[in-house]
């Protein structure tokens, strides 16, 4: 690895009790006083509980609307099977890479990066920039599918009170755009654990209310016929199978974990998996109920956004506007903190070329490059949600290509590698196991996720005012 690889990922400093001192000194300490992503953005002031709160925002997310979608691609029997594994494999996952973290620093080594601990642990450059562009591809696209899901949820309250109205998905679009222009002025990420609490509650407001009202609808009578029958063509079921756990993989994916480490205050050693435990509480609550009322009233004919289910476009309202109105509001108000956590990395990188840490966090030298890039990384994404707007086929493409790689296999190597288990061990072929497993489910979700996302493409118009399932 290059010098400037070591320079990067050999952090020299291991404390055995909280430092009181201030961040600048802190930083001196590490080698990092001149490293604004890490002063500004990835500041280390935080308590378990908020990297709990973050985890949850990364995870628990308005992505639930999709659930009953990916079970209408696998059925019942495997729609529970591959949900539980996911869960299952997921904590496992970000479990080995907390411990992969805490051994790092307890060598004298606290990474506050994916890439450097990558590239660390791995001893091999090209993997720091494998770790960056998997990355830029998650936040990127997160934060694309971010700001569709905010749009869409806006159209279909719009359409519901001014059914001829006149404005267009690309519209509200640009509305969504502007606003998260503004919210991404929040300096670091420590900045947003307040938000990310109330998005915690805002994910179990609007999974209650969506649970509710498909058990309305499903009883109702203007419910829609349950069928659960799967694609009767093999190959069609076969694909739809695969992107459907590609979906599966990025709304349980992270990809983030190191960076939401680097948010604890030092030391940071078995913080993470208390914030592990709290996020799992929320997941197993919403996930379930939520996979389970929407597949159950709407079975095949779920919608990649089961609000859009509950409000058909050319039928009455299977359940009382109000109530999914609310749930919009809530979701509006959740995808905001989504967006503000996946564009925390987006921010480090652009900040640590950008900003001069001897200036201060809001000097002129630095706010008003601060403003400008951020602003721009936000429009791009803005344009590529109106341009593209296929929010089923954006997440199951994000999970294939991006999260499963992140969070399914380089846990696992990282743990293998660092903790050095005997190669007779249970632990080391169950992580093998995994690794071999999900990099064919990768392969083979990333074919059939890109292959729905062309065939969408072929169908319909860039700026369509439609969100294409």
């Amino acid at each position: 690895m290059s010098e400037s690889h070591n320079s990067d990922t050999e952090n020299i400093y291991f404390l055995m009790e909280e430092d009181p001192k201030p961040r600048a000194a802190f930083a001196e300490e590490n080698g990092r006083e001149n490293d604004a992503g890490v002063q500004f953005v990835l500041e280390s002031k935080g308590k378990w509980w908020h990297a709990g709160f973050h985890l949850t925002t990364a995870i628990v997310g308005p992505t639930i609307l999709t659930l009953p979608y990916t079970f209408r691609n696998l059925g019942w029997a495997l729609g529970f099977v591959c949900l539980t594994v996911m869960g299952l494999v997921t904590f496992y996952s970000y479990y080995l890479m907390s411990k992969v973290l805490d051994h790092c620093e307890q060598q004298g080594r606290r990474h506050v990066r994916f890439r450097e601990l990558a590239a660390d642990v791995l001893g091999s450059g090209w993997m720091f920039y494998f770790v960056i562009i998997i990355q830029t591809a998650i936040n990127t696209g997160v934060a694309i599918g971010a700001i569709l899901l905010a749009a869409d949820c806006i159209q279909i309250m719009y359409a519901n009170v001014f059914p001829n109205g006149s404005l267009r998905l690309f519209e509200f679009i640009a509305m969504v755009t502007v606003i998260m222009i503004f919210l991404s002025q929040f300096p670091s990420f420590h900045s947003l654990r307040y938000i990310n609490f109330g998005s915690l509650l805002l994910s179990l407001g609007y999974t209650s209310l969506m649970v509710g009202a498909c058990i309305y609808a499903g009883l109702s009578n203007n419910a829609p016929p349950k069928d659960y029958s799967l694609d009767p063509t093999l190959s069609t079921r076969t694909f739809n199978a695969f992107t459907a756990i590609s979906i599966l993989a990025a709304i349980f994916g992270n990809g983030i974990l190191p960076e939401i480490h680097a948010t604890l205050a030092p030391p940071a050693t078995g913080k993470m998996v208390k914030g592990l435990l709290m996020c799992y509480s929320v997941i197993f609550f919403t996930f379930y109920s939520a996979s389970i009322a929407g597949y159950w009233a709407f079975g095949n004919t779920s919608q990649s956004n089961i609000l859009q289910s509950l409000l058909p476009d050319n039928a009455p309202s299977l359940v009382p506007v109000w109530v999914v109105g609310l749930a919009i509001i809530f979701v509006l108000l959740q995808v905001f903190a989504i967006g503000l956590v996946y564009s925390q990395v987006a921010y480090e990188m652009i900040e640590k070329k950008s900003a001069d840490v001897n200036q201060g966090m809001f000097s002129k030298r630095n706010l008003i490059p601060r403003i400008l890039l951020r602003s721009l990384y936000i429009i791009c994404c803005g344009v590529f949600a109106a341009m593209i707007p296929f929010f089923g086929d954006i997440n199951a493409v994000v999970g294939a290509i991006g999260f499963i790689p992140l969070d399914f296999v380089l846990p696992m190597l990282l743990y293998n590698l660092t903790h050095k288990p005997a190669r007779t061990s249970f632990i080391y072929w169950v992580n093998v196991s995994i690794m071999v497993v999900f990099t064919g489910v990768g392969l083979v979700g990333t074919f059939s996720s890109v292959r729905q996302l062309v065939l969408d493409a072929n169908t319909f118009k860039f700026f369509s005012s439609n969100v294409i399932d």
